[in-house]
C-alpha cells in the first residue's frame, strides 16, 4: 500500500526529473537516503548507463552528515579519475539541508561544478 507520503515523494521527484538530465560529458548525479546508507550515482541519461557509483557503505562511514561529507569527497575523487568536472545535481526529491547539503558541499570542495 502507497502511503500519502510516499505519494507525494514520488511526484517531487518527477517534477525534478522533468528538468534535470545528464549527458555523458555532464552526468546527472543522484543522490538516494536510506536508514542504513547513502548512495550517490554519476548518470548518463542519454545511454542510460551509471557511470560512476559510490556509498557511505563503501567510505566506511554512517549515513550521518559526516558520512555524507566523507561520501561527497569519494565521488569528487572517482569523478575527477575519470576525467568529469561538471555534473547536474538531483537532489532526488529530498530537502537540500542535512546530508544531502553535506554531500553536495563536499563534491564541491573536490573539484566538481554543479
Amino acid at each position: 500500500m502507497i502511503t500519502d507520503k510516499i505519494k507525494n515523494r514520488l511526484a517531487r521527484k518527477r517534477r525534478i526529473r522533468a528538468t534535470v538530465s545528464g549527458t555523458s560529458k555532464k552526468p546527472r548525479m543522484t543522490v538516494f537516503r536510506s536508514l542504513t546508507q547513502i548512495t550517490v550515482q554519476l548518470i548518463d541519461d542519454d545511454a542510460g548507463k551509471t557511470l560512476i557509483a559510490a556509498s557511505t557503505k563503501e567510505a566506511k562511514e554512517k549515513p550521518n552528515a559526516k558520512g555524507a561529507a566523507k561520501l561527497g569527497a569519494l565521488i569528487a575523487k572517482k569523478a575527477k579519475d575519470a576525467k568529469l568536472s561538471e555534473v547536474v545535481f538531483d537532489r532526488n526529491a529530498y530537502a537540500f539541508h542535512g546530508c544531502v547539503k553535506e554531500l553536495a558541499d563536499a563534491a564541491r570542495e573536490g573539484g566538481l561544478d554543479f
